[in-house]
């Protein structure tokens, strides 16, 4: 409890912070929420009409929901350059802060960028698909927002791994390798004749808040989360931040 207190004040010091900044972040992310859920939605309507974006929905989806659980601040976007992240956890070492107080104050942002984005991508996604209301009515598309959800969160687990081990440069190109996987999947799930856009859409659509795809992916979302958050911190203690 002592640990998510700290982290609860470290969330609200960045609240506090600076202003401009918190609102350069929520505009980012209501127009890049905005572009991915238009992008989406292109392409999905034509999964759901039986046209050629099968492929295309998977591999969308399977790469662009991890990044609902990211907040699009300086941090984030001048990690590369800067190794914004190796230097955050070197002021925290210095302050000093314990890692399980820094690994649960990103695992906080990380649930309010889920609650914030969740909300713009699904609603605008959902706001600008006629197909999408029509085959996902009401608490379906709760169902299916939060299946996603549920695999944002697996996806969560291994990136704030990646972000809290290895410098920017090595984060570029492990992000860079796990979008081309994304790809890979969604071309075997394609070789298989199988899709899991529409496979989702088909569970959401007939058992609602009682879907079992839904209900596993969170608690695979949330395992994957706890026990990449016990390794990390394992890792963190030897890791040389200079």
């Amino acid at each position: 409890m002592t640990i998510f207190r700290d982290a609860w004040v470290l969330v609200r010091a960045d609240f506090r912070g600076d202003k401009l900044n918190i609102v350069r972040a929520l505009l980012f992310s209501i127009i890049f929420m905005g572009y991915m859920a238009a992008m989406t939605v292109m392409v999905t309507e034509d999964a759901l009409s039986g046209s050629d974006g099968r492929l295309m929905s998977d591999f969308l989806l399977i790469s662009m929901i991890p990044m609902l659980g990211f907040t699009f601040s300086r941090r984030t976007m001048k990690y590369l350059s800067e190794d914004s992240y190796t230097r955050m956890l070197a002021y925290m070492r210095s302050l000093p802060v314990p890692a399980a107080v820094i690994l649960c104050k990103r695992k906080l942002d990380a649930m309010f960028s889920f609650c914030l984005n969740g909300v713009l991508f699904f609603g605008l996604m959902y706001a600008i698909s006629d197909d999408i209301r029509s085959q996902l009515p009401g608490t379906s598309y709760v169902a299916f927002a939060f299946t996603w959800i549920g695999y944002g969160l697996m996806m969560t687990g291994i990136y704030i791994f990646v972000e809290f081990l290895v410098s920017g440069k090595a984060y570029f190109w492990i992000t860079l390798a796990l979008m081309t996987s994304s790809f890979g999947v969604a071309l075997l799930i394609q070789w298989a004749d199988g899709n899991l856009f529409l496979y989702s859409v088909s569970c959401s659509k007939e058992w609602g808040l009682l879907s079992p795809l839904m209900w596993g992916t969170l608690l695979l979302g949330t395992v994957s989360v706890q026990l990449f958050s016990k390794l990390t911190i394992h890792r963190l203690k030897s890791r040389d931040l200079v």
